[in-house]
């Protein structure tokens, strides 16, 4: 009774507004505008109209003045829509008020994204972060679901959903105190679930088997990476957020050596900040990996300003500083070549790809070699026959480049993990 409403079911038609406080950055504004009319019809909600508006200050009560509230209410009204939905975020007093003079339903980007996250969630870790974020965004918000609020005598438990009622207490304050103690216990679920994740982590770094982190804004391609690479079978969609579980799978490089590959969340402009720290679990996959692919959207008309959301949310991570290969992925939606070429000049160290027609696939494998070479050693072996057990820990851990049998033994040319160099010292042809 006391969790956010379900907007997807009861919502049908939206009025998006984007409110603008500098004309300056207008054109920002109408993109910011048009990402959040791809968030909503995710939601399978149909978009009216979408209204960037131009507003000298911001209100305590309304966010815009009275006459542009008035004007987008009987818009909103004019086009059918039960829904207005604003690109900024609005406080709880500033959402009362609209659904008040407005009678409609009245969210916010913030929202939006929740409920996004909410219909995403898959996993038992995923479904707590959302229901984490969906609490701490609607308990300052329950005066929204209640036209009364009249004090209620002492009871035996009847009202409220079984929970007892104190003297004098209101319906408002017996959800306040259902929704803390849920808030409370979804916060110690997820410890708990953060300590087998730690535990697991743990267990993959006893193996020293290096770790990348596949990073990116959302919709980038970084699900259809993982699986091109690894052969992993994790959802890929062309939606946003299609992605909210880290999935890690293990692969073998052209080299030979083996690395664990995940798959994470991707980014948005202007992602709320709890939303952050829910997922913080997840996203620290990224901190603790040897270094990332940032899979970048190559053909979309913004793809400066989504490398710049990926970057500043991985600062804020404490992943800032970690070794980055970039992948310029759907370069073949690219149709004119001197826009790729002016993309290759501003990211002279990334890698066009394209995870559809396997174009440049090759040549981000190669940088990854070429990242872990620091890890890798090539060795020359002359391995008795008594020593076979060396031989199939080659195959197994390493790349064989070469091999023959002889009186003496195994004549091998292999490149193996550093971390095996002295087990095999001893036998070494040189």
């Amino acid at each position: 009774m006391f969790d956010v409403r379900e907007k997807p079911q009861k919502v049908e038609r939206a009025l998006l507004v984007g409110a603008c406080f500098d004309r300056r950055a207008m054109a920002e504004a109408m993109d910011l505008l048009a990402e959040l009319k791809e968030l909503v019809e995710t939601l399978a909600i149909e978009v009216a109209s979408a209204d960037c508006v131009f507003v000298r200050e911001c209100t305590a009560s309304h966010f815009v003045g009275t006459g542009k509230t008035t004007e987008l209410i009987q818009k909103a009204k004019d086009l059918g829509c039960d829904c207005i939905i604003f690109d900024n975020e609005l406080t709880p007093a500033q959402q009362r008020n609209w659904e008040k003079e407005s009678n409609l339903c009245v969210i916010d980007r913030h929202e939006v994204i929740l409920d996004i996250f909410n219909m995403r969630a898959r996993t038992r870790e995923a479904r707590l972060q959302v229901e984490l974020a969906r609490l701490e965004y609607s308990i300052p918000r329950l005066t929204r679901m209640w036209a009364h609020l009249d004090r209620q005598g002492g009871s035996g438990g009847a009202a409220g959903g079984g929970a007892a009622k104190g003297e004098g207490e209101s319906q408002l304050e017996i959800d306040r105190r259902l929704a803390n103690k849920r808030l409370d216990k979804v916060k110690a679920d997820l410890d708990d679930v953060r300590r087998n994740r730690e535990t697991m982590r743990k267990e993959r770094s006893r193996l020293e088997v290096p770790h990348i982190a596949i990073v990116g804004y959302t919709n980038a391609g970084k699900s259809s990476l993982l699986n091109k690479l690894t052969g992993a079978d994790v959802l890929a969609e062309d939606k946003l957020f299609a992605t909210l579980d880290t999935t890690t799978r293990r692969m073998e490089l052209p080299d030979g050596q083996h690395v664990l590959m995940t798959d994470t969340v991707g980014f948005v402009r202007r992602l709320p900040h709890d939303l952050v720290q829910s997922f913080r679990a997840t996203l620290e996959e990224s901190v603790i990996a040897d270094f990332l692919i940032h899979v970048l959207d190559a053909s979309h008309p913004r793809v400066y300003e989504f490398f710049k959301t990926t970057t500043t949310v991985l600062k804020e991570l404490g992943a800032g500083d970690k070794r980055v290969v970039l992948a310029l992925n759907k370069v073949d939606l690219i149709d004119d070549p001197s826009k790729l070429a002016e993309i290759q000049r501003h990211f002279p160290e990334g890698i066009p790809i394209s995870i559809l027609t396997g174009q440049g696939i090759d040549d981000l494998l190669h940088r990854l070699h070429a990242m872990l070479l620091d890890r890798v050693v090539r060795l020359e072996l002359l391995i008795p026959m008594h020593r076979m057990d060396l031989v199939h820990l080659a195959h197994q851990e390493g790349k064989v480049l070469a091999e023959k049998y002889t009186e003496q033994g195994a004549e091998m040319q292999c490149v193996l993990p550093k971390r095996w160099e002295s087990r095999f010292a001893p036998f070494s042809a040189r």
